[in-house]
């Protein structure tokens, strides 16, 4: 299972607002809020809609004897793009 700091560090690594992130992944946002917080009371259904979009655009969860861990890897042409910031606040 994914963790809630691997869901924030994935949406780091890409770049992306909680916003962007649950609209790829067609899930709410206060679902994704409650996912990224730890509370217990998230649907399996969200916990695995989140991975997948994650998944799609390049991440990769790790679990080792080390760790949890994410990393970002490069996508082939063809992979969708992210999804683009339409709230017109400025990242960083």
């Amino acid at each position: 299972m994914i963790t809630p700091r691997q869901i924030r560090a994935a949406r780091a690594l890409l770049g992306w607002t909680q916003e962007m992130l649950a609209d790829t992944a067609l899930v709410a946002l206060t679902a994704l809020k409650r996912l990224e917080s730890d509370r217990l009371d998230v649907r399996d259904t969200t916990r695995a809609a989140v991975r997948k979009a994650l998944e799609e655009h390049g991440v990769i969860f790790l679990s080792s004897a080390r760790g949890l861990g994410v990393m970002l890897v490069d996508q082939p042409e063809d992979t969708p793009a992210a999804p683009q910031d339409t709230s017109g606040q400025k990242r960083g």
